[in-house]
């Protein structure tokens, strides 16, 4: 099994490989790599569950236990990173969220079946907003164990969602909420995130072609991995939020960014 724990100079530099998709270069390590690379992950929580609601809707608190009550499933798949990096050969362990919609979501929420929209939201405050077709799609997984060992926080611990066929940025670290909507929400990414962020369509962003981010995006990826490895390690516990921020009278809230 490679080495993701520790990276080098060398493995920080993306190269060229055979069998990628548009744009993206293999990646010698695993990184934890983000936008805000200074940030720390969150402490872990006092409990491991994921919130289930949106507006209009009344909080459902799934406990982990429901989770590992579904069907669990390992499947492996190259991880792509919006920057042109990509990984590959990962094995993520986990329940998938189609699943977690039908036994669910759905019982829960009336509107389930009209909601186009989520927003998936992580404990450090990062939320990405996914379309319904792309977060039902059979390879997603709400994922707890990677290449057979427990998520670490350095890769989002406890739960993450893992959805291979889109950037990084779609797969949010640290879950902790999914939020349904009618309408599509706001990103607090702004035109940085796309909708569908599809990695084999190079959707890099919502308004300019992703060829042409393709070496401005590449060109950070040392430095930015470098920063995040330097402040991989958690936060206190007595820095825990209650939970994921919600929107305010000020906007969307934002803590972190697109992720590895």
């Amino acid at each position: 099994m490679p080495i993701r724990s520790r990276t080098n100079v060398a493995a920080r530099w993306p190269r060229r490989a055979r069998g990628l998709p548009p744009g993206q270069r293999r990646l010698g390590t695993f990184p934890r790599f983000s936008d805000q690379p200074h940030r720390r992950p969150p402490p872990p929580p006092a409990r491991v569950e994921l919130r289930i609601g949106g507006p209009g809707l009344a909080d459902r608190i799934v406990a982990l236990d429901e989770l590992l009550a579904l069907p669990q499933h390992e499947r492996r798949s190259d991880f792509h990173c919006v920057t042109t990096w990509s990984f590959q050969g990962l094995t993520w362990g986990g329940v998938s969220l189609a699943d977690v919609w039908r036994a669910i979501v759905e019982p829960h929420a009336d509107t389930a079946a009209v909601a186009p929209f989520a927003v998936a939201a992580g404990a450090d405050g990062y939320r990405a907003v996914l379309h319904r077709d792309d977060l039902l799609s059979g390879d997603v997984l709400i994922a707890h164990t990677l290449d057979g060992a427990p998520l670490d926080a350095r890769h989002g611990a406890p739960l993450r969602l893992v959805s291979p066929s889109q950037y990084g940025y779609k797969n949010v670290k640290h879950l902790a909420a999914l939020e349904l909507h009618a309408t599509r929400p706001a990103s607090t990414l702004r035109p940085k995130e796309h909708l569908r962020a599809r990695v084999a369509l190079e959707e890099r962003h919502s308004r300019i072609p992703g060829r042409l981010l393709r070496l401005p995006y590449r060109a950070v990826v040392p430095v930015t991995i470098a920063v995040a490895e330097r402040h991989a390690e958690p936060r206190p516990a007595a820095d825990r939020d209650d939970g994921p921020p919600t929107d305010g009278p000020r906007g969307p809230a934002r803590r972190g960014g697109p992720t590895d």
